[in-house]
């Protein structure tokens, strides 16, 4: 797996290989109750969603933006997108982190 990059409770991570089909809009992740959202944009950029899985192809590069984060820039290549997830060790449980 390549380098690890992070916005938030956003990760992302280079891979090889992407699959699935094109989203409406390139949000990665969208605030429950801000209404913010993480988005992917650039040249040819395009957010793809497999199986409860998604992922951004940017043939060259892309800018992760959001309304309360610093944006960060992604070289050109293949990424899979992720939560960051906490654990509650009392109810015994993980769960995806909320903005």
């Amino acid at each position: 797996m390549g380098k690890l990059r992070q916005q938030g409770d956003v990760l992302i991570f280079e891979v090889s290989q992407i699959k699935g089909k094109k989203r409406a809009k390139n949000h990665l992740a969208e605030g429950e109750a801000t209404g913010h959202y993480h988005e992917a944009v650039g040249e040819g950029v395009l957010v793809l969603e497999s199986d409860g899985e998604m992922y951004i192809d940017a043939p060259n590069g892309a800018t992760v933006t959001h309304q309360e984060h610093k944006h960060i820039e992604l070289p050109p290549g293949k990424y899979r997108v992720g939560r960051v997830l906490e654990y509650d060790h009392f109810a015994e449980e993980a769960r995806r982190v909320q903005d």
